[in-house]
């Protein structure tokens, strides 16, 4: 049985990828991580990826005289890894159509808010400022529209008193942990899918906020059935 291949995206220290690579490890995702690429030489993230085995590269997005020229170089290089399933771990780049559009209904992001509340920067500020009780996270298909493909899953948090920015960013990125890899397996197991009507979780159109999560769903490691299971290079 084949394994199937995630490529991985990120700028910084890379945290949802380190819990997507521990999920495949682990045989969580039957699935390997075939690539990290970064837009950041210095991105802590890689070399974490190094120290794991994997394979990565850096495509400097200040080497291209614009976006597209960039973009174009990004999917070169992706598609020498062939991945089944790119995922956007903290990916600090606008993407246009020339990266979109080849990746097309295999393409996730998560996204640090409850969307379509606060696309863009400064989400977790920007719900305290508003007076929000809740924020959260919001794993989404990705789109030409920033931050408005449509969602797959997302989990919410309250907004407690005394909140900071940080302290609010501490309780979502934990559940971020928890849905991107439980949404990466959606669509490796073929319930999660994308066409023009919209987001589909077997078969069922998914709501427009996203599929509310219910920890119990969370990615677990059954011991039990690692034999059962290829395990990822």
């Amino acid at each position: 049985m084949s394994v199937s291949r995630i490529a991985i995206l990120i700028s910084g220290r890379g945290s949802n990828m380190g819990t997507l690579l521990q999920a495949c490890e682990r045989g969580e995702l039957p699935a390997q991580v075939c690539l990290v690429l970064s837009n950041r030489a210095d991105a802590e993230g890689l070399d974490n990826a190094r120290r794991a085995g994997i394979a990565t590269a850096c495509i400097a997005h200040g080497d291209y005289p614009d976006r597209e020229a960039f973009d174009a170089a990004l999917v070169r290089r992706l598609q020498q890894a062939q991945p089944d399933l790119v995922m956007l771990a903290g990916f600090m780049r606008i993407l246009t159509p020339v990266f979109i559009t080849p990746f097309a209904g295999r393409l996730l992001n998560i996204h640090p808010s409850l969307l379509p509340n606060y696309p863009g920067l400064h989400t977790h500020q920007r719900a305290l400022d508003a007076g929000d009780s809740e924020a959260g996270s919001t794993v989404h298909f990705v789109t030409p529209e920033l931050d408005g493909g449509p969602p797959v899953l997302q989990a919410r948090v309250p907004i407690l008193p005394g909140d900071t920015a940080d302290s609010l960013a501490r309780r979502v990125v934990a559940l971020e942990h928890e849905i991107y890899p439980l949404a990466a397996l959606w669509y490796l197991q073929g319930r999660l899918t994308l066409n023009q009507q919209g987001a589909f979780l077997d078969g069922q159109k998914i709501p427009p906020s996203g599929v509310p999560y219910r920890p119990q769903d969370a990615v677990r490691h059954d011991a039990a059935d690692r034999s059962n299971q290829q395990r990822p290079c």
